[in-house]
């Protein structure tokens, strides 16, 4: 058997089985190395060589935002969108979708944006008579734009793994970022309108300049983290770094919403989540040493040309593989074990790394909101406690507007690579 083979059949087995990823992760790059008459010192070293990356520190530091600001900030934002659009039938899920995005450019993470902002607007929406299931799928689906617009924990991995630069990936997600949010609310309102479902009265401009007022300090946090990225101001790493301190000094001495007693727990939090994902990136690197060394990269290219030349073709089976993929593991591993794998193709076919990695990454974020992992309509459906299948079935007009704009951004690459071209970095 392949060596490199060996990895992704062990990680799949041991991931289905229960294990975590970084341990199965760890467990099939040992296994590949004996087979493959390596030493096993080649772990340690690769490990060591994937984390030791300066846009790495990136993660901790948004992980950390995001914990801070799920526990003050989230509520402010909230309020400010409820102020400006809730007199609109199906409000409260525009509002879902728009508070997700602003927490996703903080947090970079969708499952911190399910937790933090599904916790928030599903129970209103059941309040106001909204379907529990429906409540529960644009909830769900909402939170996948955290790891699709920037800053994305997703992006910065991949990043880590290709050497392409972060700042051109953050910039390359915006448009679609846009294009997901601006669907679903589209979505939401017509449903809002169909249901015919409540709507509050109509805000004065007193009222709503009060809701700003009170919120446009967290506000501004968005605004500072990626106006500084995309303005040159600071780079990535320098961004998460600057909204962990405003977050701080926000929460604890504006809002005062958030107690120093809180803090060793919001930093054990972001220390087991960053630990996690910074196991699985430095585990990368061994398995990807392995499976490159293996062949299996050129064994898999020799496959897909076999079945067919066109580029069109070869970019429709990719994302049915990384749709099924999506399915079975988290987004960051997926990355981490498909990458290396798929690299030669993207020369062979003259595919854009840039755009490869924005289309996989949104590709496998739908992946957080179907079965049998799916993370963050587990969470969602958890708040809500309504029946999965239910949630399932209302969430599929959603899962096909998600599809819809992953073929757009899959085959006009201007959607990804225009701002990057733009904007010098």
């Amino acid at each position: 058997m392949n060596a490199g083979l060996l990895v992704i059949i062990l990680l799949l087995g041991l991931a289905f089985l229960g294990f975590p990823i970084y341990i199965a992760l760890g467990i099939g790059t040992l296994a590949a190395l004996n087979m493959a008459g390596m030493p096993a010192l080649v772990l340690p070293q690769k490990l060591f060589a994937g984390m030791n990356s300066s846009s790495l520190l990136a993660i901790p530091f948004f992980i950390l935002a995001g914990n801070i600001m799920s526990r003050s900030i989230t509520v402010k934002l909230i309020d400010i969108a409820n102020a400006i659009i809730g007199w609109i039938r199906g409000s409260v899920a525009v509002v879902t979708v728009l508070a997700s995005a602003l927490f996703g450019a903080i947090s970079g993470s969708g499952v911190a944006t399910a937790s933090a902002i599904g916790g928030i607007t599903i129970p209103a929406m059941q309040r106001e008579g909204y379907p529990s299931e429906f409540s529960t799928a644009i909830a769900s689906i909402s939170s996948i734009l955290g790891p699709i617009i920037p800053p994305s924990i997703t992006l910065i991995v991949y990043a880590s793994i290709t050497n392409v630069s972060v700042s051109q990936l953050f910039m390359g997600s915006v448009i679609p970022g846009i294009l997901l949010a601006g669907s679903l609310i589209v979505y939401a309102l017509v449903y809002g309108k169909r249901k015919n479902l409540p709507a509050h009265e109509k805000q004065t401009p007193k009222q709503i300049g009060h809701a700003f007022k009170e919120g446009i300090w967290a506000l501004l946090m968005p605004i500072i983290i990626l106006g500084g990225i995309f303005g040159g101001i600071f780079t990535p790493t320098e961004a998460a770094a600057v909204a962990v301190v405003y977050a701080l000094i926000i929460s604890l001495t504006v809002y005062r919403d958030m107690k120093l007693s809180e803090l060793p727990q919001v930093f054990v939090e972001a220390s087991v989540s960053t630990a996690t994902i910074m196991m699985m990136v430095g585990l990368s690197k061994a398995s990807s040493y392995v499976v490159v060394t293996s062949g299996l990269p050129q064994q898999l290219l020799d496959v897909f040309t076999s079945i067919t030349s066109n580029r069109i073709v070869i970019l429709l089976l990719l994302n049915l593989l990384f749709l099924i993929i999506g399915m079975l593991m988290e987004a960051n591993a997926a990355i981490i074990m498909m990458t290396p794998i798929l690299t030669p193709l993207l020369t062979a076919f003259n595919i854009d790394a840039l755009q490869f990695g924005i289309v996989m990454s949104f590709n496998l974020c739908i992946g957080l909101v179907t079965p049998p992992v799916g993370l963050c309509l587990l969470i969602c459906n958890q708040i809500a406690k309504t029946r999965l299948m239910k949630a399932l079935k209302a969430m599929m007009p959603m899962l096909l507007i998600s599809v819809i704009v992953l073929l757009l951004i899959t085959y006009i690459p201007v959607l990804t690579t225009w701002l990057p071209s733009m904007i010098k970095t």
